[in-house]
């Protein structure tokens, strides 16, 4: 009998256990179970075939684990502050094989199921994919802003931009290894509400995802 090995889609939550804003902020307690636990929720909750969790921490993983995640057990050099995440991606790359990847940061828990999903099916069609936010506003860039003074228009008239949210990206192996870069190639945008685009970097994020979420 011939088995046909099937390679799975995976969900990889990168989680260090060091962090300067909020200390030890991936296991701060956010509407009732630790902050990365809304990332493995929504990863168990979609069609991916693997949840991971690349940590450097015996506390997070035990909490990740505990919840049903995988762990790869990071380095303690790829788990400084100047570390790139692309390092991290390519560390576990090089231990777990998988068809496709959704890099899902955990300090961003409004991600959904359903952005996962959509995510995986992006790839069939581009190379790479990031969750974006779609905002309607008057930007300065080095005082210098995006409309004319002199001709004000409304706010609604303002130039569409596309704002990176950071929670989640997705890109599958081959891409990976070929740009070595959670981005390359064609690139599709998820778009995502403004209002699921938080990113916890703050005690005060901390509070406000807290009261939103409850």
């Amino acid at each position: 009998m011939t088995t046909t090995h099937s390679i799975p889609n995976v969900v990889l939550i990168p989680a260090r256990g060091g962090s300067k804003g909020v200390p030890r902020k991936n296991l701060v307690e956010i509407a009732g179970q630790p902050l990365i636990g809304h990332s493995i929720q929504a990863s168990l909750a979609s069609s991916v075939g693997q949840t991971w969790v690349s940590t450097e921490d015996h506390g997070i993983k035990t909490v990740a684990l505990g919840l049903g995640a995988m762990v790869l057990d990071r380095p303690v050099e790829l788990a400084g502050d100047e570390v790139p995440t692309e390092a991290v991606m390519l560390h576990f790359a090089e231990r777990v094989e998988f068809g496709k990847m959704v890099l899902l940061q955990c300090t961003c828990p409004f991600t959904t199921s359903e952005d996962i999903d959509r995510a995986l099916v992006m790839l069939d069609t581009y190379d790479a994919v990031l969750s974006v936010t779609r905002i309607h506003q008057f930007v300065w860039t080095e005082g210098t802003p995006n409309y004319d003074p002199r001709h004000r228009p409304r706010r609604q008239e303002a130039k569409e931009t596309s704002l990176e949210t950071g929670a989640l990206f997705a890109i599958s192996r081959e891409s990976l290894l070929k740009y070595r870069c959670r981005l390359g190639g064609e690139i599709g945008f998820l778009e995502v509400p403004r209002n699921r685009s938080i990113d916890i970097d703050t005690w005060d994020d901390a509070q406000l995802v807290d009261r939103l979420l409850r």
